[in-house]
């Protein structure tokens, strides 16, 4: 071989005296060689400078990049920090990774500029979380591509969810199995308009296909329902993005409230709504679970970690990922998907 030029694919096949789709595969889809002979063509490969085959010109060849790109509701940043969110990625990710796709990132907070010169190359989407319409828009999905949606559902696109109204009720049923004085909720992403504190009448909710937000709230209403409490008369808070930074000045102000207002059980959303309450009331010298209960819903490692463990639901987010990958991949039937959640019993709320 001339060290004069790179090597081509079909060189190198005819060196090792394998097909050219089996040196392909040793590079992009290795599930579909023996371990053997893909360790065989890759070493011979770096041997003789090959680096594997022409992403170019396979794109033009076969009209697919094989790129796969999320559409994140949220920024990167807060997206690959988030456990759940980095979870979901995670389990996107080994499905890619092990079918030889590359995975594109795009965030919902982009400029809607900047989306379609990048999503027009994606073979397929996976759109994650409330999705701004504009995004949605903006991405210019072409109707032969395929989309699948996590945690809503866009009408005419399969998607990916928890049991999160059974779920909801399950985790609510269980707390409310020692009758509280003064329950309450809280929400997160409930509203069309921005609202980082209480709900009020004048507030109109999302509906219920832009956000999961609403089957949970469904879930604690019922089972306040079943117990005797008019699920009207239980005070709401939200809460607009799930850090504890966002957090922490609604449930101050809910924690701050004279002893005969503050509520004794407080059915959060999230784990990290619940543990940012931990940690504020625990600073105010509040017995947890005595003075407060706290329920969660994720089931996040750092609320199992921590002393007192925070009773949650489990969902499993990489599941989540893995079902909507195969889903793009076509390894699967695209249609809605549901995965069953577990409800796990800390000292939050005993």
């Amino acid at each position: 071989m001339s060290s004069s030029r790179r090597i081509t694919l079909k060189e190198l096949a005819r060196h090792l005296g394998v097909s050219t789709a089996s040196v392909s595969n040793a590079f992009n889809r290795p599930d579909q060689l023996s371990h053997a002979l893909r360790e065989r063509i890759l070493a011979e490969a770096r041997r003789l400078g090959y680096r594997g085959p022409d992403a170019k010109a396979r794109s033009l060849r076969t009209g697919r990049s094989q790129i796969v790109a999320v559409l994140l509701a949220e920024s990167l940043t807060y997206s690959l920090n988030d456990a759940v969110a980095s979870e979901l990625l995670s389990g996107i990710a080994e499905v890619l990774d092990a079918h030889g796709h590359t995975l594109l990132l795009l965030s919902g907070r982009q400029n809607a500029a900047q989306v379609p010169g990048s999503s027009s190359i994606a073979d397929g989407f996976i759109a994650y979380g409330l999705m701004p319409p504009s995004l949605m828009v903006s991405a210019d999905v072409p109707a032969q591509r395929p989309l699948v949606a996590v945690d809503f559902s866009p009408e005419g696109y399969p998607a990916v969810h928890i049991d999160n109204e059974p779920a909801s009720y399950a985790i609510a049923d269980h707390a409310l199995k020692s009758p509280p004085l003064r329950p309450a909720i809280i929400s997160l992403r409930l509203t069309e308009q921005p609202c980082n504190g209480r709900v009020t009448e004048a507030h109109t909710q999302l509906p219920p296909e832009q956000t999961i937000t609403r089957s949970r709230l469904i879930g604690f209403h019922r089972a306040l329902a079943e117990h005797g409490i008019d699920p009207a008369g239980v005070p709401m808070w939200n809460i607009e993005e799930n850090t504890f930074e966002v957090c922490a000045p609604v449930i101050e102000a809910i924690l701050d409230s004279p002893d005969d207002e503050r509520p004794d059980l407080l059915l959060c959303m999230s784990d990290r709504i619940a543990l940012t309450a931990l940690t504020l009331a625990e600073r105010r010298g509040l017995r947890i679970p005595e003075d407060l209960r706290i329920t969660g819903f994720d089931g996040i490692a750092e609320g199992q970690y921590r002393a007192p463990r925070l009773t949650t639901v489990r969902q499993d987010s990489t599941e989540k990922g893995r079902i909507a990958a195969r889903m793009i991949l076509g390894l699967t039937p695209s249609a809605d998907s549901l995965v069953a959640t577990e409800l796990m019993i800390g000292e939050s709320c005993p």
